[in-house]
């Protein structure tokens, strides 16, 4: 009944990481849950290509000195020496590329740019070298996504730091509606939820089904991350496209301290308010306060319907 409600995840628009900061060396196949950078077939690729993948820095000079190759030339899979040099974590031949004026913002097969692809593999250096000289931190792929979505996925808060510095958009969402906050949301990552609400991340975005920060992070585990997101200006009377609140997910979960922890703070918003009979938008009041379509009865833990047979959440009990 209740497993469309947690289908959080979209495997196949969601971008990939890197698994270390180490380099990359011809090595990891994209499409699996960790990416490692490109798959390298030497014989596929220029000299330049080579040379720029493996971190000769000498022979990339050389070559662009003898004019043997251009500096933005492709391979098959449309990639040029900076999207290889970047994946594989070669600063040295990115700084030689970058001021040999090599074009930063070209796109890859998947569209992803040069600073995508060293997001996606943790190489903070290249990435670094590639903003300050102008790259678009802003540009998708193919899924929407941009590099700070990547940054998400990985535990870095300096790689996402120095994006955010350079005018990233914190807001940007990918074919799912997801942005960088609640993309880390589905991914567990802690570090970076913590990082982006910091830094200004709207707690309460929601993704195309409606879903906010809140509510996915309810419906798994870890309980930190929903505590985390319930030191900000939550709004509990979100619903999602089934009419579905925050507290709706957080009974149905199965995990009683995030049932809990909602409830509390629904609490201690009704304290706050100036009056303790609260309007719903029909024009009702009730000293229960009622929020969104489901209902949790709090003594048996079910939802139930209340009399006109609509269903309905109550925060706490009427008296």
């Amino acid at each position: 009944m209740f497993k469309k409600f947690f289908s959080l995840k979209q495997k196949n628009t969601q971008p990939q990481a890197c698994s270390s900061t180490t380099p990359r060396r011809d090595s990891g196949v994209d499409g699996t849950a960790i990416s490692e950078g490109y798959h390298l077939n030497k014989k596929d690729l220029g000299k330049l290509h080579r040379a720029a993948s493996t971190g000769d820095v000498a022979k990339v000079q050389w070559l662009l000195l003898l004019k043997k190759q251009e500096i933005n030339e492709t391979d098959k899979l449309n990639r040029t020496p900076l999207h290889l040099a970047c994946a594989s974590g070669y600063p040295d031949v990115v700084s030689l590329l970058v001021e040999r004026n090599c074009s930063l913002n070209v796109c890859d097969g998947d569209s992803r740019t040069p600073l995508i692809k060293a997001v996606q593999c943790q190489q903070e250096e290249c990435v670094g070298i590639l903003l300050s000289h102008g790259a678009d931190p802003n540009v998708v792929d193919t899924r929407s996504n941009t590099a700070l979505h990547y940054s998400s996925l990985c535990h870095n808060t300096a790689i996402a730091a120095k994006l955010v510095e350079h005018k990233a958009d914190i807001e940007a969402k990918n074919q799912e509606g997801y942005t960088p906050l609640l993309l880390a949301i589905t991914e567990h990552n802690e570090e970076m939820v913590d990082f982006f609400l910091k830094n200004g991340a709207n707690v309460n975005a929601c993704d195309n089904s409606k879903r906010t920060a809140l509510m996915i992070a309810v419906s798994t585990e870890p309980t930190s991350i929903v505590n985390l997101i319930l030191q900000y200006n939550i709004d509990l009377s979100f619903q999602d496209n089934d009419g579905w609140t925050a507290e709706d997910y957080a009974l149905v979960s199965g995990i009683p301290v995030h049932r809990e922890l909602v409830l509390q703070y629904g609490k201690r918003q009704l304290n706050q308010l100036p009056s303790a009979n609260i309007s719903r938008p029909d024009g009702a009041s009730d000293i229960g306060f009622t929020l969104g379509k489901p209902a949790l009865d709090k003594e048996e833990g079910t939802v139930v319907h209340n009399a006109s047979g609509r269903l309905v959440f109550l925060l706490e009990s009427s008296p």
